[in-house]
């Protein structure tokens, strides 16, 4: 087989996630010949993902800068995906269920007290139930649930579906997919002009957008100042199925912390029930341990005693894209001609409409929305800069 050498695009896209994936489309729907390199279009982090779009119930303190961009793509999201389903013709599974996040001891109901707290300062919409409330909603709940927060507006797609959407909405739109690795970038004359590939063949492209989640961080030829400091954070997720005799089992996105963990449980429609995930700073580590799987359903044990007589169909671990502040690196590096559109961490699927929209915009424009502008990779470069040699 012969390497493969390509000119002429417009955009070339290093990474075919969802992430990547919707930075091709709605490049391509600009008019820009845009090319697509992964190994596996569809893929990476998304297989693993629960699509809880939830800006609400997953705001942490010090995030409020990044809570703007998590609303503002949350409200893209009902029109983004009848245009995505339009454009195909595929179900992505999105739900408008809400989501309930629950105390199970005093400490947690303190815990979800100043996080009611923090909703409301940031002008927030949630309303603290009672544990009968709660029970109410969702019956089988444990019944020393202390008290918890319905947030209506937090809803959940099948990432899984989103990905497989998104692949098909780029080949119909022209994208080129390119199933292979990049194994380098080529940098000529002090700009980024393309990739090497892992079979030798070379593609070229007046822009290059780096969208490999995890993996950004680690294309060769990337100077180092312009690499961008994104880490692999290890999330276990388990999948069961809700037998038709146990249905309905959850109505919505559920979610708690148990002894300082978080977990969730999100049902999907199909009668998947969706559970996670734990959070591990272990490198490139993808093994499903018998720890990971034990305390996730000990926890939603614990917030759902019935969860343990459901059929366990799926246990697997996937990597979250950690940047330093948990927030995206989105735009113009300082190497002309190179882009990035990674470091998602746990936003990714929420994020996924607001990213396509404001990479599209720069790489027709050359301009940055100003909806991004405090989400540059030029953030990190005084970090950079006064780290010791």
């Amino acid at each position: 087989m012969h390497p493969r050498t390509s000119t002429g695009s417009d955009v070339l896209v290093v990474g075919g996630g969802i992430i990547g994936l919707v930075t091709a489309w709605r490049a391509a729907q600009r008019g820009l010949r845009t090319t697509v390199v992964d190994p596996d279009p569809g893929g990476g982090a998304a297989q693993v993902a629960a699509g809880m779009l939830a800006a609400v119930t997953e705001l942490h303190y010090g995030e409020e800068t990044l809570l703007g961009l998590n609303l503002a793509s949350a409200r893209r999201y009902p029109d983004f995906v009848a245009e995505l389903q339009e454009a195909t013709g595929q179900d992505v599974g999105h739900r408008a269920c809400g989501t309930l996040a629950v105390a199970l001891d005093s400490d947690d109901r303190a815990h979800l007290r100043e996080l009611h707290a923090l909703q409301r300062r940031c002008g927030l919409e949630s309303e603290w139930l009672t544990g009968r409330d709660c029970r109410r909603l969702e019956p089988m709940l444990a019944p020393g649930v202390r008290g918890g927060l319905r947030v209506d507006g937090d809803h959940q797609i099948d990432p899984r579906r989103l990905a497989a959407a998104l692949v098909t909405a780029c080949e119909r739109a022209g994208v080129v997919l390119l199933r292979g690795w990049a194994e380098r970038l080529t940098v000529v004359r002090d700009r980024a002009t393309g990739v090497v590939l892992s079979d030798g063949g070379e593609l070229t492209a007046d822009q290059i957008v780096l969208a490999a989640g995890s993996l950004s961080g680690r294309l060769a030829g990337v100077p180092d100042d312009v690499l961008p400091p994104v880490r692999p954070v290890k999330g276990q997720v388990l999948r069961l199925s809700v037998p038709p005799a146990y249905a309905p089992f959850l109505s919505r996105t559920v979610r708690a912390v148990v002894r300082g963990s978080h977990v969730y449980l999100v049902p999907r429609e199909n009668g998947e029930l969706v559970v996670g995930a734990t959070s591990e700073e272990l490198g490139w580590d993808t093994t499903v341990t018998a720890g990971g799987v034990y305390e996730l359903l000990r926890d939603a044990h614990e917030l759902v005693p019935g969860i343990t007589e459901l059929p366990l169909t799926e246990t697997r671990a996937g990597l979250r894209p950690g940047s330093p502040d948990n927030a995206p690196l989105l735009g113009a590096t300082t190497l002309p001609g190179l882009h990035l559109a990674t470091g998602h961490y746990r936003n990714g699927v929420l994020l996924t409409p607001v990213t396509g929209d404001v990479m599209g915009a720069l790489l027709a424009t050359g301009v940055l929305p100003e909806e991004a502008a405090a989400f540059t990779p030029h953030r990190f470069d005084r970090v950079r800069e006064e780290q010791p040699a």
